[in-house]
């Protein structure tokens, strides 16, 4: 491609693959070399390729609550720190700047040629199973951040290639499992190395100007498929509303709303009288909120142009967000924001999905589970005598749709994580597997069904603390076009054959041979039961 050209579509495609590709990558090698089960196993990771402005080129197939959040963390470590050198490795968990919550560490590295040619930006961002804080798994019942873990701001964990010890040290002195954490981030190194490994043969084959024209041709093009899409929804003003249960300290129902104004090829989404943030971590940041925004816009835009979008799903430029100053969507510090990224993210998306079945009734599926049903273990070993600390969430019903029944025991929108197998979790933890199944029955009735929610109980095998954190326990997932809703989700302690119902967030102490029964909500279903298809 000669300079000043613009890729042809044939190359334009060969370039979307080749993107596409360093992310998938970059995540293939965050997995193999990862030290802990839940990013080896559940996958609870993230990796993306970004041009020089910090704009998406490409992001893996991983975790859509962390993917929309990336780019803020990009721009905040450009923002904090100044260009990245060739060597330097920015690293940050602060919600507060481009986070999400603080088990969430991201680490950022600049892309230069060897001729000095800023190429871009790759990222990886785990999920650690421990960052610190008052609970093992540091997923509490917290008041305020600083109950929930350490706390880091866009810092270079490598300057020029070499790594600052001091921060290194101090981040492995405030977490339970350093051996794990150490290897984990030296895992999202790996990442790096491999996307800025492939991005460089890129352009060393392609070229350097055809690569960063194609990566300017590719954000185009995905603009152009949004506005494309966003034109054909009708112009108007669409609103829904949805609500938290509880914040876990009594504040509750939390409602979120949302308005949607359609005007052409530009949407505005406003959460004006929404909930101020609450005591508990239920509130979620900016980047949190608009990674939902982004996922739902592009589900829809797909859904009506009937085409995938780019890997990066370009800027978004079309989306504009209000968002109230220190509510549950746009929290102010010193919140606690934990169960923010995995519940409320969930919440919005169905506000969103509501409001845009407003506009497209004939499109939009039911609601799905509506929470990922976090459950952290934690304490000692009593097989090694070493610290851990179990994560996971847990998969639901799907919401059933237009097209046809919602898949069961599935982790649905924002969540796009596996379950860790039986065999590995008994390997890693005191912990065993008494019983999983699928609740059947548990979705809603319809013309299609909603997908049915999971039930598993973990037996622990010496004292531990456990911190849940989940919705829809009391208001169930609501059905679409006549549907049932799906079944509600439940919580309960079982001690000595005795079942003991759970909030749905709490964090308490358990002995040896208690189970911790989890039981996740059906989805929704899809238009009247009994009728026949059109």
């Amino acid at each position: 491609m000669t300079q000043g050209a613009s890729p042809s579509p044939v190359e334009l495609e060969v370039f979307r693959h080749l993107f596409t590709a360093v992310a998938e990558e970059m995540g293939a090698a965050l997995r193999r070399a990862a030290f802990s089960p839940n990013i080896k196993e559940r996958r609870d990771y993230s990796c993306a390729l970004f041009d020089p402005e910090g704009t998406a080129v490409s992001v893996g197939d991983h975790m859509p609550v962390h993917l929309g959040a990336m780019p803020m963390s990009v721009e905040a470590a450009l923002s904090e720190l100044g260009a990245l050198a060739p060597g330097d490795v920015a690293c940050l968990n602060d919600p507060f700047q481009g986070g999400t919550h603080l088990p969430d560490v991201t680490l950022v590295s600049a892309v230069h040629t060897p001729e000095g040619t800023l190429l871009g930006y790759v990222a990886s961002r785990a999920h650690h199973s421990d960052i610190g804080g008052s609970t093992p798994g540091s997923m509490p019942l917290a008041r305020e951040i600083y109950e929930e873990g350490i706390r880091i701001p866009p810092v270079r964990l490598y300057r020029e290639g070499v790594r600052n010890e001091d921060l290194w040290r101090t981040v492995l002195a405030n977490v339970r499992t350093p051996r794990e954490r150490a290897g984990d981030l030296d895992a999202q190194l790996a990442a790096l190395n491999a996307g800025t490994t492939r991005l460089l043969e890129i352009a060393a084959r392609r070229g350097t100007y055809a690569t960063l024209a194609a990566m300017r041709a590719l954000i185009a093009y995905a603009d152009r498929l949004v506005a494309i899409g966003l034109d054909r929804i009708p112009d108007g003003t669409y609103r829904a509303e949805d609500s938290l249960e509880d914040d876990g300290f009594g504040t509750g129902p939390i409602p979120i709303l949302a308005e949607l104004t359609v005007a052409g090829s530009i949407l505005t989404i406003d959460f004006t009288g929404t909930s101020p943030q609450v005591p508990g971590g239920v509130n979620a940041v900016a980047a949190v909120t608009a990674s939902a925004a982004r996922y739902v816009v592009r589900c829809v835009v797909e859904a009506l142009i009937g085409e995938a979008l780019p890997a990066g799903g370009g800027s978004m430029s079309a989306l504009r967000l209000v968002l109230p100053a220190a509510s549950v969507v746009n929290a102010a510090p010193p919140a606690a924001v934990a169960a923010g990224n995995v519940e409320t993210s969930q919440r919005v998306t169905d506000v969103l999905l509501r409001a845009f079945g407003e506009a497209l009734p004939d499109l939009m599926p039911a609601l799905s589970q509506g929470t990922m049903n976090n459950t952290t273990v934690g304490g000692v070993d009593p097989r090694t005598g070493d610290a851990f600390a179990y994560y996971e969430t847990m998969g639901g019903g799907m919401g059933a749709g237009p097209s046809g029944e919602g898949l069961s025991g599935v982790h649905v929108h924002m969540s796009n994580s596996l379950n860790t197998p039986v065999e590995a979790l008994e390997h890693a933890y005191p912990l065993r597997v008494t019983r999983y199944e699928i609740r059947r029955g548990s979705g809603g009735a319809g013309r299609h069904r909603g997908g049915d929610g999971l039930r598993r109980d973990l037996m622990v095998l010496g004292p531990a603390r456990v911190a849940l954190l989940s919705e829809r326990r009391k208001v169930a997932p609501r059905g679409a076009r006549g549907g049932h809703d799906g079944s509600v989700g439940e919580n309960v302690l079982i001690r000595a054959g005795v079942e003991e119902p759970l909030p749905s967030k709490a964090t308490f102490s358990v002995d040896a041979g208690d189970v911790v029964s989890i039981r996740s909500p059906g989805g929704g279903g899809w238009g009247t039961p009994g009728q026949p298809e059109p």
